[in-house]
């Protein structure tokens, strides 16, 4: 049996940008994307700290080094400039291995750069 568990996520990372009048989805600076094993068009949860809402998007890969987290689309409207959100990967796999996995964990520091990896 397959189960769906924690493949990764960035904890705490500031939103830089949002863009009503874009195609869905959340750009995500390519460091930050590398070192929580992210890949372009894959699916995520995005909890925000500030307003507790929550959404499902998939990446679009950002400028490297940029810091940049954008929501686009209609994300837009679940966040501001500034506030604090949580990027959430799962992967799906056996129930048996998934007693052994360990998640990528990323903490970001107030400029979104890479202060912190727990693997």
């Amino acid at each position: 049996m397959l189960i769906e568990v924690l493949k990764s996520k960035i904890h705490r990372v500031r939103i830089t940008e949002a863009e009503l009048h874009y195609v869905g989805s959340v750009t995500i600076d390519e460091d930050l994307m590398d070192a929580a094993n992210l890949v372009a068009n894959e699916k995520v949860q995005i909890v925000n700290i500030n307003n507790g809402e929550r959404l499902e998007t998939y990446v679009i890969r950002g400028e490297k080094g940029s810091g940049q987290v954008c929501l686009n689309g209609p994300a837009a409207r679940k966040a501001q400039v500034g506030d604090i959100v949580i990027i959430i990967s799962y992967c799906s796999i056996n129930q048996g291995e998934a007693k052994n996995h360990e998640p990528i964990v990323i903490f970001p520091d107030d400029k979104n750069k890479i202060a912190k990896i727990n693997v």
